[in-house]
């Protein structure tokens, strides 16, 4: 049996065990299940993996993302240059490497919905989380400028209340990293002027439960074109499937 799973703290809202068993039954692997491992603590990892010795790869979410780095043998420059792990890989001779497979889900997603207008392009980036780590990456990829926002910020990012017209205005993407409207907590939104967005606006949420959040909803509202994390999480799965088989 050819075991992989999701660690985090609560995962009973995880897509991702449906997306790999019903990846698993299209391919006709029989050999291979996929496993929810909520741990308290991502000390826990280490007796995880001696009581599942068939495991051969794990997605991480939060709050490990960044915790999870003192028990990997290794990191990949992916994950290096982001500051996150949300991939590990289990190599043939029992040594742990921590991938970033959000970025390039991300990058592959946002190609398809924004359209990149090199120098012109600008962008807000909600929170500065583990996720906001990779949509940076990708943002600085594709080069476009952006902010980071958030209520504390630190160096020379914005708050909410920096957001001004003018901002707003210059900036015609906008992308949610923060939590805020995940379900069950579908009445939360980040804080932006949402009256200043329009037609000429891109709102991209990281979250994909509910499939449309009421920063999408606000949006959508004042013209702006929106998307949900859901492809993001499918393109960076498919990797992390790519990763796992390279053995």
């Amino acid at each position: 049996m050819r075991q992989f799973g999701l660690i985090g703290l609560k995962l009973e809202h995880s897509f991702s065990q449906t997306y790999f068993t019903q990846k698993f039954e299209a391919l006709g692997l029989d050999d291979c299940r996929y496993s929810l491992f909520e741990l308290p603590s991502v000390k826990e990892l280490a007796a995880l993996v001696e009581r599942t010795p068939d495991l051969q790869g794990l997605n991480v979410t939060i709050p490990f993302k960044e915790q999870v780095w003192p028990y990997l043998d290794e990191v990949a420059p992916s994950a290096a240059r982001i500051g996150a792990v949300n991939v590990i890989e289990f190599t043939a001779d029992n040594r742990r490497i921590g991938h970033n497979t959000d970025y390039i889900g991300f990058r592959d997603s946002l190609k398809r919905f924004y359209p990149v207008r090199g120098e012109a392009a600008g962008a807000l980036v909600l929170g500065t989380g583990g996720s906001s780590k990779a949509v940076e990456a990708a943002l600085r990829e594709l080069g476009i400028r952006y902010w980071l926002v958030s209520r504390n910020p630190m160096g020379n990012g914005l708050t909410y209340q920096d957001l001004t017209p003018s901002i707003i205005a210059a900036h015609s993407l906008i992308i949610n990293t923060t939590p805020l409207g995940t379900f069950p907590n579908m009445e939360e939104c980040p804080p932006i002027p949402y009256q200043e967005l329009t037609a000429q606006h891109y709102l991209y949420d990281l979250i994909y439960n509910p499939s449309e959040t009421l920063f999408m909803a606000k949006g959508a509202e004042q013209g702006a074109q929106t998307k949900n994390g859901f492809e993001m999480l499918c393109l960076q799965a498919e990797e992390s499937w790519n990763i796992w088989n390279r053995r």
